[in-house]
C-alpha cells in the first residue's frame, strides 16, 4: 500500500570558528590534555563569539541543508529546532530562524529534550509529514552550551562545544516496506532522574537561566543500558538486524560511551560515526553535525540504512532508523 514518508533530502553543519583545544583548557581549570582525552575522546570544541547566537548556528546549518538538497526557504513549510540554550525564553528560537532564512509560511516552534532533541524533532517532523500537515520540514540541532558552563568545574566544562546540525525532510510517496527515508523512531524519558543531568536554573523557580550540573558517573551508567536497549528495540519493531545496520550514528557525549554501547551490541567500531575528538558533546547538535561530516566524506551513501540514538537529561533517550 503506498502511503508517504520522510526522505532525508539534505544535510548541513555550522560550527563556531573560535577552536578550544585541551591544551588552552589547561589555562581556564585544572586540568590537562592526557585527563580530558582518557576519560572522554575530546581533543578539542568549538565556542561561539561574543554576539553569535544559537539562532545563527541553527540557520547556517538550515541553509547548507537546502542548498544539499536542492530546495529554497520558499520551500519549507515546517521548522523545528532542537534547543536547550535558546536565544530567549521566547519566543521560540525556530521563529527566529525561520525570519532569518525568510520562511514566510507554516510553523515553527522548538523542542526541549536536551541531547535527545534532535531525536525528538525528527519524529515529531516525521509524523507531521505522514499525516500530511507538512511537505518539507527543517529539523535542526542548535546548541550554544558554553554560555550555561560552570568554567570552575572541570569536569562538565571540558565536555561541551557548541554547533549546530539541521536536515531537509521531504515528503515522498512509498511504502513501509520499501525501507526508505525515517522508517521508524522510539523515544524514551524517565524524570525520575532529572537530579543527575540538569541546569540549576529557570525562569520559575530561579528567574536565572542557571548553569549545567552532572552526575558524570551515574550518567554514563545509564547511558549505555539505555541507548543499547533503545536500539534493541527500534530494530526488532522494524523487522531490521543489528548487523544489517550500515552505519551508527550517536549522540557525541563521550568516546567511552559510544565504544560501550557499540561493544554491547556487537557494532564494529568502524561502523561507529564519532565526531567527539573534533566537536565534544554539542548536546542536540551532535547527531544532525556527524551525520553531516560523514555524508560529506563519502562514508554515508544514498542507500545506507543509519541508526542514530541519544540520552540527555532528563532522562531522556531513544533512537530513529533511516535509510539516507
Amino acid at each position: 500500500m503506498t502511503e508517504i514518508y520522510s526522505r532525508i533530502a539534505g544535510v548541513g553543519s555550522c560550527l563556531p570558528d573560535k577552536v578550544l583545544t585541551n591544551a588552552a583548557m589547561e589555562a581556564i581549570v585544572e586540568t590537562t590534555d592526557q585527563w580530558i582525552r582518557e576519560r572522554t575522546g575530546i581533543t578539542q570544541r568549538h565556542i561561539v563569539a561574543d554576539g553569535q547566537y544559537t539562532s545563527d548556528l541553527g540557520a547556517e546549518a538550515a541553509r547548507r541543508a537546502l542548498e544539499h538538497a536542492g530546495l529554497s526557504a520558499a520551500d519549507v513549510d515546517l521548522i523545528i529546532v532542537a534547543t536547550a540554550t535558546p536565544d530567549l525564553t521566547f519566543p521560540a528560537t525556530a521563529t527566529i530562524v525561520q525570519e532569518k532564512l525568510g520562511v514566510k509560511r507554516g510553523c515553527a516552534f522548538d523542542v526541549q529534550a536536551v541531547c535527545s532533541g534532535f531525536l525528538y524533532a525528527m519524529a515529531t517532523a516525521d509524523n507531521f509529514i505522514r499525516c500530511g500537515q507538512a511537505t518539507t520540514a527543517l529539523v535542526i540541532g542548535a546548541e550554544t552550551f558554553s554560555r550555561i558552563l560552570d568554567w570552575t568545574d572541570r569536569t562538565t566544562c571540558v565536555l561541551f562545544g557548541d554547533g549546530a546540525g539541521a536536515v531537509v525532510m521531504t515528503a515522498e510517496p512509498g511504502s513501509r516496506e520499501d525501507h526508505k527515508g525515517v522508517i521508524r523512531t522510539h523515544l524514551r524519558s524517565d524524570g525520575a532522574f532529572c537530579d543527575m543531568l540538569y541546569g540549576d536554573g529557570g525562569p520559575s523557580r530561579t528567574k536565572t537561566v542557571g548553569l549545567l550540573r552532572m552526575q558524570g558517573n551515574q550518567v554514563f551508567r545509564h547511558a549505555v543500558s539505555k541507548i543499547a536497549g533503545s536500539m534493541s528495540e527500534l530494530a526488532e519493531m522494524a523487522g531490521v538486524a543489528i548487523a544489517d545496520i550500515d552505519w551508527f550514528v550517536p549522540h557525541q557525549a563521550n568516546q567511552r560511551i559510544l565504544l560501550g554501547v557499540a561493544n554491547r551490541l556487537d557494532i564494529p567500531h568502524e561502523r561507529v560515526i564519532s565526531t567527539v575528538a573534533q566537536h565534544g558533546n554539542t548536546s542536540a547538535a551532535s547527531i544532525p553535525l556527524a551525520f553531516d561530516v560523514a555524508v560529506r566524506d563519502g562514508r554515508i551513501k544514498r542507500g545506507d540504512l543509519g541508526l542514530m540514538e541519544a540520552m540527555g537529561g532528563g532522562f531522556t533517550w531513544g533512537a530513529a532508523l533511516a535509510r539516507y
